[in-house]
């Protein structure tokens, strides 16, 4: 418990020191917490600590803040800027893929790695783009809400790369992953370990497809019938 507390106090102090300086610079408040990351790291050396156990938290904590700016979104809003998400977030995907696979071929990279370098670098930091349109005040200007279409579409773009990355994969590497996983500690639990990058995909894309169908066929007879009980809990 002491060593939690110790914890949250050095997260605290940094992120009140970095964050005002970052933001009276009119660097914003990411570029202050990164700050205070670099600022602190010699610091969690020092006192050996997980830095994996707090990513973990770290990504909740951007979880919930996506959350919260989905809140503020309508369906029927995203529908009618359908053509925008596709045409401006696709086209930004496909032509940075192309254009960054392309370098890398040229530098002598295989195909496969080179497309797979360019779906990475196509995506975007979603949570640090939005905070930084949100404190500028621009994500309600026609730039924000351009840029915020391009990040909406890569978020959902990760779910193909996801499942087109393995169909990419080296032989070797794919090998070395499963013998990785199979000689680690304690059973796994992955659904993808061992299969080819082919069994990956078909995998990935039919548990996206059972979380698509569950949500649409069995969330509102779930939700009528908590409904139906009448009890707040």
């Amino acid at each position: 418990m002491t060593d939690i507390l110790l914890l949250a106090f050095i997260f605290l102090i940094a992120g009140v020191v970095s964050v005002p300086i970052a933001t009276r610079l009119g660097m914003g408040s990411v570029l202050g917490y990164l700050a205070a990351g670099v600022a602190i790291s010699p610091v969690l050396a020092l006192l050996d600590v997980d830095v994996h156990a707090i990513q973990q938290v770290a990504e909740l904590g951007v979880v919930m803040m996506l959350f919260l700016i989905g809140l503020e979104l309508e369906p029927r809003y995203l529908w009618q800027m359908r053509l925008k998400l596709l045409g401006m977030g696709g086209g930004q995907i496909l032509l940075t893929t192309a254009v960054v696979a392309g370098l890398a071929n040229v530098l002598g990279q295989p195909w496969n790695v080179s497309v797979a370098i360019g779906l990475v670098l196509a995506l975007s930091s979603t949570a640090i783009t939005l905070q930084t349109l949100t404190e500028k005040g621009l994500l309600k200007s026609s730039g924000g809400e351009s840029g915020f279409f391009v990040l909406l579409t890569q978020d959902v773009a990760v779910i193909p790369i996801l499942a087109v990355v393995p169909l990419l994969a080296i032989p070797e590497l794919a090998g070395f992953a499963a013998t990785s996983g199979a000689e680690g500690h304690g059973p796994s639990l992955s659904l993808v370990e061992g299969m080819n990058g082919l069994q990956t995909a078909v995998v990935t894309l039919s548990a996206v497809g059972i979380v698509i169908l569950g949500g649409n066929y069995l969330t509102r007879p779930a939700l009528r019938f908590i409904a139906v009980t009448g009890l707040r809990e």
